[in-house]
């Protein structure tokens, strides 16, 4: 049983995935959370970077559910919960790489949800928007100040925020919830 414990492993790599996955066949809920990003000019990303991004990012993203995918359909029953982001929903100038990982993150939710319907299997994705974690602690203050401005809520999402919409998405309330995009944003893409 894996409940409580922290392991680390790298997802863009399926040979550990499988390993890690290998020995723990019984899995009711997958969260996919892993992410990295990179502000810079699409021009100027370099290619080993735009690999990276989308390896972990969408590539991790499906190696795990992969690797789950074969005991839940056994059981006729799991939920997994993807991790996209609001940019992967409207696009992010100088974080086009990380915008196109997370689109492909909703559109596999979508792809996945409707294959998997038939076996009991729910597959939700929570897109967030600006959430104060150490990923956006690299902002000035004005920075901060100039993002709160395009937030209509007005104030930053906070990381509980996110949780609260997974612990939704993977609880028997959204039992006939499928396929979604849940947006956590504060407003800012509606």
């Amino acid at each position: 049983e894996i409940h409580g414990q922290a392991v680390k492993f790298d997802v863009s790599d399926s040979v550990q995935v499988k390993d890690f996955f290998g020995e723990n066949k019984h899995i009711d809920l997958l969260v996919n959370n892993s992410g990295i990003s990179e502000i810079q000019l699409f021009n100027y990303i370099s290619e080993e970077k735009s690999r990276q991004i989308m390896e972990i990012n969408l590539i991790g993203t499906l190696n795990c559910s992969r690797a789950v995918l074969f005991g839940m359909i056994e059981r006729k029953s799991g939920c997994i919960i993807n991790i996209s982001s609001m940019w992967g929903q409207c696009g992010a100038s100088c974080e086009v790489d990380y915008s196109a990982s997370k689109a492909g993150i909703i559109g596999f939710t979508k792809a996945l949800a409707k294959e998997t319907a038939p076996s009991g299997i729910r597959v939700n994705c929570v897109s967030p928007g600006f959430i104060m974690t150490e990923m956006n602690s690299r902002f000035s203050e004005d920075d901060l100040s100039l993002i709160k401005e395009d937030i209509p809520l007005g104030i930053f999402g906070e990381p509980r925020h996110v949780a609260y919409a997974v612990s939704f998405l993977a609880s028997e309330r959204a039992e006939y919830i499928t396929g979604q995009i849940l947006g956590v944003n504060g407003g800012m893409v509606i």
